[in-house]
């Protein structure tokens, strides 16, 4: 919420007066002024979470070690299984780079790729 509230700051306040002379209300101002404003932040931070989403380990870790049936295994809880339990220091080597390549390309170009601005014609 501090990230948006510092987005929301930055949103010129010339823009929501224009707004309002041209007779825009508070609905068509955030749809068309605040909305798009917030677009990079919104890109932060929608990357930052899902980046920390698929970093879970302590809970995962201290409460389950896995849980029944392997139900509340995480990726980042997997690789410490293969690699410090296991000593499979290898694959587990393999499972956090695989998990790198995952993040960046799933998570950063996916969003980037959603969230791009629009080319006007």
């Amino acid at each position: 919420m501090l990230i948006y509230l510092a987005g929301l700051q930055n949103v010129p306040a010339h823009l929501y007066e224009a707004a309002a002379l041209d007779g825009a209300g508070r609905w068509r101002s955030f749809l068309h002024i605040t909305w798009p404003s917030l677009r990079t932040t919104t890109f932060f931070v929608t990357t930052l979470s899902l980046i920390g989403a698929f970093q879970h380990f302590d809970q995962a870790y201290v409460m389950t070690k896995g849980g029944p049936g392997n139900t509340t295994l995480t990726p980042v809880y997997q690789i410490y299984e293969t690699g410090f339990n296991r000593l499979q220091m290898g694959y587990a080597s393999a499972q956090a780079f695989t998990l790198f390549i995952i993040i960046i390309v799933a998570v950063t170009v996916i969003n980037m790729r959603v969230n791009r601005d629009q080319v006007p014609e």
